[in-house]
């Protein structure tokens, strides 16, 4: 188990880095080894360091979080956000949202909702990871390691102090 804190950046076709996300050592983020969800060129920049190294490295959209395809760009018919009385829930339905689903294999994917057409009756939802396509670079610190309980190696997540609660 890891806790780390880090400043994640992309990098723009200048060369610019543009903050996405700002994870304070207040509030570190908490992770399992090898069960992260994280890119495997993420974990394998970090491996082997201790509490307080840092680290500062770069990953390629393709190491990252994959590539941007435009084919994971769809329209949905509206009907399939509906109400039972006919209405589209327009607090948890609107754009930028992340809505949980379910594909036609039965994998548990999320899309963003990029363009709510009612005229037309569909929603437009991108199936992309939201951060596809994106060079990343990763600048931050090690604030804790410690070996992994059975019972997280068992549930996959981190119990205790900055993980899951049962």
């Amino acid at each position: 188990m890891a806790a780390i804190s880090y400043k994640l950046s992309s990098i723009d076709k200048k060369g610019t880095k543009v903050l996405l996300e700002n994870v304070d050592a207040s509030q570190p983020m908490f992770f399992l080894v090898g069960e992260s969800g994280l890119p495997p060129k993420f974990e394998e920049s970090i491996h082997g360091l201790k509490k307080g190294d840092g680290f500062d490295f770069s990953l390629n959209s393709a190491d990252a979080f994959g590539e941007f395809h435009e084919d994971e760009i769809i329209n949905l018919p509206i009907e399939e956000f509906l109400e039972e009385d006919g209405t589209l829930d327009k607090e948890k339905f609107r754009l930028g949202s992340l809505v949980p689903m379910v594909d036609e294999e039965g994998h548990h994917v999320r899309g963003t909702i990029i363009e709510i057409n009612e005229t037309k009756k569909y929603i437009k939802m991108d199936f992309n990871h939201p951060l596809a396509g994106k060079d990343l670079h990763f600048e931050g610190k090690v604030e804790s390691v410690r070996d992994a309980t059975n019972e997280e190696l068992d549930h996959g997540h981190v119990h205790g102090e900055g993980g899951h609660h049962h």
